[in-house]
């Protein structure tokens, strides 16, 4: 397979879900590599493979990324390639350059436990902590309340089927509520350009005039007027 090709899109199943480390990428005012230059306040991600890279300014690829700690979620476009490796695909049936690893596993995190591959990445630098994901400033501190490091559940959305719809704010943030108003408490928040799993509709407070709320995970809700999808959402 070319180094160049994407992971596919399911049409069917369960998103596969992983606990792994997450840290904080900084770098504002660096380039991301699909081309985007880094912000204080951004909200995307960063995978260890190129192959689930989106464009710049696309949702092809998104996750969910809820803190175990306290359980409020995130949903960002993966617009970045790290922490440590390229080329491990840790998620997926088949991983890449590291097939005698268990599934969900990460290559750092294997390296940084246990001592695998020497205890160095793919470049044969030493590995200092165990991340399998890197989130940005705005999605690791205002999307679930954490200055630096913790441990997460990531959802790679792309891997399961069923109806998806993508953010519709500009360059704002969408509120991810416990229920269908703006009554409840705000549980996290996805990015100006994640692309959400809508796992069914239901009426709720009218926003904009669009009394339509989706459910994109358990006890997370959004406002159907921030929301674009050409599906038919099942009802609640």
């Amino acid at each position: 397979m070319p180094a160049t090709a994407r992971e596919p899109i399911a049409t069917t199943g369960k998103p596969k879900k992983f606990k792994v480390y997450a840290t904080r990428e900084g770098l504002v005012g660096h380039t991301t590599a699909n081309g985007h230059v880094v912000t204080a306040a951004d909200h995307f991600v960063s995978l260890p493979s190129t192959r689930t890279l989106s464009g710049k300014g696309e949702t092809t690829y998104s996750v969910r990324v809820c803190a175990v700690a306290n359980h409020r979620c995130v949903y960002e476009p993966v617009w970045d390639v790290g922490p440590w490796n390229t080329r491990d695909q840790y998620w997926a049936r088949k991983r890449g350059d590291w097939p005698d690893l268990p599934r969900g596993v990460p290559q750092a995190q294997a390296a940084y436990q246990d001592g695998y591959h020497g205890g160095t990445d793919q470049f044969g630098r030493t590995v200092a902590n165990p991340a399998g994901i890197d989130l940005a400033d705005g999605a690791i501190r205002d999307g679930l309340g954490f200055d630096s490091s913790a441990w997460v559940n990531v959802t790679f959305l792309w891997t399961g089927g069923g109806v998806r719809g993508d953010v519709h704010t500009g360059d704002s943030t969408l509120h991810v509520r416990s229920g269908p108003t703006t009554a409840t408490a705000i549980v996290g928040l996805a990015g100006p350009y994640a692309r959400l799993p809508l796992q069914c509709a239901t009426t709720g407070q009218p926003i904009n005039g669009d009394s339509t709320w989706y459910r994109v995970g358990k006890g997370n809700f959004v406002s159907g007027a921030y929301v674009v999808t050409t599906a038919t959402v099942k009802t609640c």
